[in-house]
């Protein structure tokens, strides 16, 4: 088996937890990758001072600094090929993808959403779920594509609500199957065990 390890960037918004998880799974050796860059819409996102902990590049891209969408996105592209990135890896980005990033990356660009899609896409699949007073959500693993929340679906997850959930405890509940899930859909990539095949991705024994 290859030793050679899969180049992941990171896009992340926020705290960086799935960042965090991703990181300690490829220190592990249980990825056969390892993080070449972490790349943040938010010059405060926790996760970059996760990113430095471990010695990983971090960068900074604000929509605010761009003229338009088409820069913008050309900015990201060209941060994730100067890292030699071969997969994307959205952690709680919290912007679509444009189709300069999509395109130089087809089928190789993952997402997460706290949710059973197509059930509450958006951004507030928790909250949604819970208002809704549905008794199950869950976590979706999926591709990204240039709609929401709505490419092939990789991995899902059920997480049970219980009748006192808040969306505190529920979220709890959702990023603990997150940071297991994530990574397995990773590890899948890494050792090219995925199969599109029209809108069902099929996992290769």
């Amino acid at each position: 088996m290859s030793n050679r390890k899969t180049r992941l960037g990171v896009l992340i918004s926020g705290s960086g937890s799935n960042l965090q998880s991703i990181i300690d799974k490829c220190e592990s050796g249980y990825l056969p990758a390892e993080v070449a860059v972490v790349i943040s819409n938010k010059a405060d996102a926790y996760g970059l001072t996760r990113a430095a902990n471990h010695g990983i590049p971090g960068v900074v891209l604000v929509r605010k600094d761009y003229p338009d969408e088409f820069f913008y996105n050309m900015a990201i592209l060209n941060a994730l090929k100067e890292h030699d990135v071969e997969l994307v890896v959205m952690a709680g980005y919290m912007r679509l993808l444009g189709p300069e990033v999509l395109d130089a990356y087809p089928n190789q660009v993952l997402n997460l959403h706290p949710a059973l899609l197509p059930s509450f896409p958006g951004a507030h699949g928790i909250k949604d779920a819970l208002d809704y007073g549905v008794k199950v959500t869950g976590v979706t693993v999926h591709f990204a594509n240039e709609i929401f929340d709505e490419g092939p679906i990789i991995l899902q997850e059920a997480v049970s609500i219980a009748e006192d959930d808040t969306e505190n405890t529920l979220a709890q509940k959702i990023h603990t199957v997150e940071h297991v899930l994530y990574p397995r859909a990773v590890k899948f990539y890494c050792e090219d065990a995925l199969a599109i095949e029209g809108k069902k991705v099929r996992i290769k024994e």
